[in-house]
């Protein structure tokens, strides 16, 4: 058995050597193989070098062969180029020397008409000769053109002074076919001919105009400015009928005169206006700025206004800036319609750019302090007709549309201002629209002062608080209130006018802006005048608020002096509860109707009056000493009848019940709450002192020591125990978190509105049981 396992073993030993030989020699096989396969590539690699070389070498051979084929070609083209350039040059040349003879004799018989179509084609055929200028023949053709067209300029000039003389008023010659021509001619030839020929033409023809409305003469002011117009429209139409064919129309002569005829009377009309400025008057400066306006509008209709920018020193007026303001109109209607309207309505199809506008009415700018200061004095004189006629009818009847509506005043001022504002943006839109705007803000200012605020109610303490006599006439159920019926409307009427006027003043801001030039924006600034209304606003609500609260003081002063130590049962509420509510069912209901147009400004008259009112009503049950259980259990329900009129108050003795706002809910609730916990902390019995004080802290969430010792006279506490009960309070308040300032305010986490509620019922429920 071992014998053959042996035997095995060896036979097994010698196939694994043979196939390790077998593998030993295949690779060198492999490697030999490798090497002859590089070999061979090697040598193809070369060869394909050596036909690549072949082939490059008989494309260059190739190239050569057609260089000497084509040789000859290049020459012949080269040759027949410079061939036609020389007979085109010469051609051009025996067209010049032909040209400028024929035209040296046609100047000389002023055939200008033939002229007109040689010039023009001498100077295109001598644009070709520039390169040429060196030699000496084509040199002296350049200046032969030159001189010709300096003797023909100089020609039409004579032809045209003769024509057209500068003096005398009777002219020599008149419209032809010569000058016609002649025009033809100036167009080829220096600009400044022509600008020579339009000028010295318009000047004749106006020079009758400048003697006619001499600055002397009576017709040359302003009440006579009609008659300017008239006459340069009457030589308008006589120089179409006469001259219109003489000047080429592209030259837009009758434009030409009209402008000059402008710019003429703009400085004409400046030098009597500076010459006779005290005769100026409001309604003379108004009638001619109109006229001026007036025609310039007509220009605009007439003409493109293409000339405006040509000739040295003309300059074309400055485009008005695009406005989108409203109170810009041809016609104003005399409806007396209120400029909220105006702002409101859709804007207007932009009516294109006058390019003439202010080419005259520009001289009337210095002068407009006069109509600027005879507004200043109609707005004076309209505020004090405001004032008197505001006297003489009194304040809005109650029951009336006018009762808590806008004051017709107001409205009647922005009209007023609206017309002045087109009269004022028609003449300028620089600085007298600055000027005019300033004294329009110092008027709204003297409404503000005169109309709004001197006519508000008069307080009998400037406090709001108590006096004497209302003290002593306080009676349960008696009237209390400061202000009558008459005057709350009259309070809500200006509230809600100075509500007006102020949305009415951001408005014309921007309108403003949108109409000065862009330079002087920043220059307009309503934001004082919008805070003076602000503050009447302001003083407004807080007239109504104080109103209310005195009305209110009386009873919450009653409700402190009550023995609550002797309550013995209890019962519905209190008298001061009952009081209070009337007075609020009396208020209330008449301010909201008369604010129903401005809601947001009744709802912070409810919230000034509810964070004015409940801190007021705490401060009064920390005045109430010694409250027994059952006494404490009565303002309870005292607190939370109170809490569900002032919750109600918004909406109260309304048909149409509103949720009250979300902010105004939770400053009630909040309030309301705090004086809840306080009347709980008093019913709680102050034994044990840790678990009294304990549940103060958990309740009222208030570290302030004076806050407790209020509390503490409540329950009639001595004062040896409250010493020791302040000083337990002291030990037991938690200490701040580390990085806030340890004030004498906690925070903690208080009952939920409905957690209270439900532990009201609870309480009325323990009331119900007991009676």
């Amino acid at each position: 058995m071992l014998w053959n396992t042996s035997i095995h073993c060896f036979l097994l030993s010698r196939c694994l050597d043979d196939n390790i030989r077998t593998v030993v020699r295949g690779q060198t096989n492999v490697g030999q193989d490798g090497r002859q396969a590089l070999e061979e590539a090697q040598v193809a690699i070369g060869q394909l070098f050596g036909k690549i070389k072949d082939i490059k070498d008989k494309a260059e051979k190739s190239e050569q062969m057609v260089k000497e084929i084509t040789r000859d070609i290049k020459q012949l083209d080269h040759a027949k180029r410079h061939l036609t350039t020389s007979i085109t040059t010469l051609n051009h040349l025996h067209m010049l020397a032909g040209g400028v003879d024929s035209l040296e004799a046609m100047t000389r018989k002023r055939q200008y008409g033939e002229v007109a179509n040689l010039l023009q084609g001498v100077v295109n055929v001598l644009e070709h000769f520039h390169k040429y200028m060196g030699i000496p023949q084509i040199r002296q053709l350049s200046e032969r053109v030159k001189v010709a067209q300096s003797e023909l300029g100089t020609q039409i000039l004579a032809d045209f002074e003769e024509a057209f003389p500068a003096q005398g008023s009777k002219r020599a010659g008149g419209p032809s076919n010569v000058l016609r021509d002649a025009c033809l001619v100036a167009n080829v030839l220096d600009p400044r001919i022509k600008q020579e020929i339009i000028k010295k033409f318009i000047r004749q023809h106006l020079s009758e105009y400048m003697v006619l409305f001499q600055e002397n003469q009576d017709v040359a002011w302003l009440d006579k400015i009609d008659r300017r117009y008239a006459w340069i429209k009457r030589q308008l139409v006589d120089y179409e009928e006469k001259y219109g064919r003489m000047f080429p129309e592209e030259w837009c002569m009758t434009e030409r005169i009209a402008v000059e005829f402008c710019h003429i009377t703009r400085t004409e009309l400046a030098k009597v206006m500076r010459t006779r400025a005290k005769e100026i008057e409001v309604k003379l400066l108004l009638f001619a700025i109109q006229r001026t306006t007036n025609f310039e509008g007509l220009l605009a209709k007439r003409f493109s206004g293409c000339t405006l920018t040509d000739g040295p020193g003309v300059k074309k007026p400055e485009t008005p800036l695009e406005s989108t303001n409203p109170f810009l109109e041809d016609e104003i209607g005399e409806d007396g319609s209120e400029m909220e309207e105006d702002l409101d309505r859709p804007k207007k199809h932009k009516a294109p750019d006058n390019p003439f506008h202010g080419i005259i009415s520009k001289c009337f700018e210095s002068h407009l302090y006069v109509y600027i200061e005879s507004q200043d004095k109609n707005l004076g004189e309209m505020i004090d007709r405001f004032v008197s006629d505001f006297r003489a009818q009194g304040p809005p009847k109650v029951g009336t549309e006018d009762g808590g509506a806008v004051l017709p005043s107001c409205a009647d001022l922005f009209v007023y201002y609206k017309k002045c504002m087109v009269q004022c943006s028609q003449l300028s839109t620089g600085e007298p629209m600055i000027a005019f705007t300033t004294i329009f803000q110092k008027y709204l200012r003297e409404y503000a002062w005169k109309i709004l605020s001197g006519n508000l109610p008069k307080t009998s303490s400037n406090s709001g608080g108590l006096t004497i006599k209302s003290l002593l006439q306080e009676k349960e159920g008696s009237e209390a209130a400061k202000f009558t019926v008459e005057e709350l409307c009259l309070i809500c009427s200006i509230l809600s006018t100075a509500e007006y006027c102020l949305a009415t003043t951001q408005q014309l801001e921007e309108k403003l802006k949108e109409k000065v030039d862009k330079t002087l924006v920043e220059r307009i600034n309503l934001t004082g005048e919008m805070d003076t209304f602000s503050n009447v606003i302001s003083n407004s609500i807080q007239l109504l608020v104080q109103d209310l609260d005195a009305a209110c003081d009386p009873a919450l002063t009653a409700m402190s002096k009550m023995p609550w130590q002797s309550v013995e049962h209890v019962g519905d509420q209190s008298p001061y509860v009952t009081s209070v509510i009337m007075h609020i069912k009396q208020n209330v209901p008449i301010i909201r109707d008369n604010l129903a147009s401005t809601r947001k400004y009744f709802t912070q008259f409810c919230i000034k009056f509810t964070n004015s009112f409940i801190p007021k009503f705490i401060n009064h049950l920390f005045r109430c000493k010694t409250i027994s259980m059952v006494g404490a259990e009565q303002l309870l329900l005292d607190t939370h009848s109170l809490k569900t009129v002032l919750l109600d108050l918004p909406s109260i003795g309304s048909q149409v019940v509103r949720k009250a706002p979300a902010s105004y809910t939770k400053i009630v609730v909040k309030g309301m709450t705090r004086a809840e916990m306080i009347l709980k902390v008093v019913m709680a019995p102050h034994e044990p002192s840790v678990v009294f004080v304990d549940n103060y802290i958990k309740l009222l969430a208030d570290g302030n020591p004076e806050t407790f010792q209020k509390t503490l006279d409540m329950k009639g506490l001595k004062r040896s125990e409250q010493s020791s009960m302040l000083e337990l309070f002291r030990q037991r308040l938690p200490t701040p978190p580390s990085g806030t300032d340890g004030g004498p305010s906690l925070s903690f986490s208080t009952p939920t509105p409905e957690q209270e509620n439900s532990r009201i019922r609870k309480l009325e429920k323990l009331i119900k049981k007991r009676l």
